[in-house]
């Protein structure tokens, strides 16, 4: 059974990642000075709501505009409208909330502002087929690649090629107005341009490097999409275009921030903390495997860190499915093989959620996992090895008690791992 104390402090360990992600805290040290014109709003995200909110209290003047954020996710505005879609899987809530944010910037002149609030999900929420394409398509595509196993950088870059507002179209839509992106990054290794496959801001990559990626994934793009990547589709912006000239992008917030307050606030109570990376990336389980061949050498023989200690780390990681998949989400495919790493192990206890309050497709954000966490689900009738091959973690963890579920939490920096190991 998992201490009390323990889930304490690694609750308070997340909690305070979270805080260093809130857009309240982090929002007014980048705002833009008001223009000479209009300020308009757009944005999107499942933290776009919340960032919404905040830039209201702060803002020096009158604003406008519209965001669009995951069913359930609202947050009170007053100037700024909020719109609710679909996430992961786009629909037709989310089309109309791409056509309104392109309503939203139509007719601005030079003189006009457009702050962008962009934040992790965004890709899910604004879907814009292109010409020859429907939104059943687009769901399509989205439902390839989560099942894919592909890194999210590949993904977005992906669905950058397929979109009508993606990689920088809604920025140049806006033009000649100025635009001022302000991003909460869930994207490791923190390139604002896939984020949220980056509406309002261009990058380099063009059709060739995403039909690499489809090859070097193996992704089995439906056949709408492939017939439409073949046709020579119109490329995407790049960031040298005149449109983006006075345009600017701050990244606001990333794991690596939240990571960092992880650390001072373990330190602070007494304990030493070490940051692994805040941007690892790979299948849920083999990344979980490393982390408990780390936990256990530190357990059983004091090394490569001294007891005690907590070992934290960052990214999003991925499940591949195979067949239908289960229920459950990244965050407890790694617990539940990490469980499996420390079945027996003595003096480790790990929490690991994704910052937005909800992992895949239930309403916990991830799990607690010590070294009777398998035993315990055994127990519980969960055989934990087959319960893995299904990527069906979720109902293990509610047999034995074990989810965690804080709710949304207003902002995204991806996940959160935090391994305590006890003198």
């Amino acid at each position: 059974m998992i201490k009390e104390t323990d889930r304490k402090f690694l609750t308070g360990l997340f909690d305070a990642a979270v805080q260093a992600a809130d857009p309240r805290v982090v929002l007014s040290a980048h705002l833009p000075p008001p223009p000479k014109g209009r300020t308009v709003v757009i944005g999107a995200g499942k933290g776009a709501a919340q960032m919404a909110a905040a830039l209201e209290k702060i803002w020096p003047g009158p604003l406008q505009g519209v965001v669009v954020t995951r069913y359930g996710y609202s947050a009170p505005c007053q100037q700024i409208r909020v719109l609710e879609a679909a996430h992961p899987v786009p629909d037709q809530a989310g089309l109309a909330a791409g056509e309104a944010l392109f309503e939203t910037v139509a007719g601005l002149g030079p003189d006009d502002l457009v702050i962008a609030l962009i934040c992790g999900g965004g890709s899910a929420l604004l879907p814009a087929p292109p010409p020859g394409l429907t939104l059943q398509d687009e769901a399509a595509l989205n439902s390839a690649l989560l099942a894919s196993g592909a890194p999210i950088s590949a993904m977005n870059a992906i669905r950058k090629q397929v979109s009508r507002i993606k990689g920088g179209r809604l920025a140049a839509a806006a033009h000649p107005a100025r635009v001022v992106s302000l991003v909460v990054s869930d994207i490791p290794g923190d390139d604002a341009a896939q984020v949220a496959s980056g509406p309002t801001i261009p990058d380099d990559r063009n059709l060739d490097d995403a039909l690499g990626l489809v090859a070097a994934y193996g992704i089995d793009l439906p056949v709408a999409i492939k017939a439409y990547l073949a046709s020579a589709p119109v490329p995407a912006p790049r960031p040298e275009d005149a449109e983006f000239i006075r345009d600017e992008v701050h990244v606001i917030a990333s794991a690596a921030l939240s990571l960092q307050a992880a650390k001072r606030l373990s330190e602070a109570q007494g304990i030493p903390a070490v940051i692994l990376s805040d941007a690892i990336e790979g299948e849920s389980r083999e990344v979980a495997k490393m982390h408990a061949a780390i936990a256990q050498q530190v357990s059983q023989k004091n090394q490569p860190f001294q007891r005690p200690i907590v070992i934290l780390s960052g990214g999003e990681t991925t499940v591949t499915l195979s067949g239908d998949g289960g229920r459950g989400g990244r965050n407890t495919e790694f617990l539940l093989s990490l469980a499996l790493g420390l079945d027996g192990v003595q003096k480790v206890t790990a929490l690991a959620a994704d910052t937005d309050g909800i992992d895949g497709s239930e309403d916990n954000a991830g799990a607690f996992v010590d070294g009777t966490t398998a035993t315990r689900m055994r127990a519980a009738g969960h055989d934990p090895a087959q319960v893995l091959a299904r990527h069906d973690a979720w109902g293990a963890f509610d047999a034995v008690g074990d989810l965690f579920t804080p709710g949304p939490t207003g902002t995204n920096v991806n996940d959160f791992r935090a391994i305590l190991i006890s003198d």
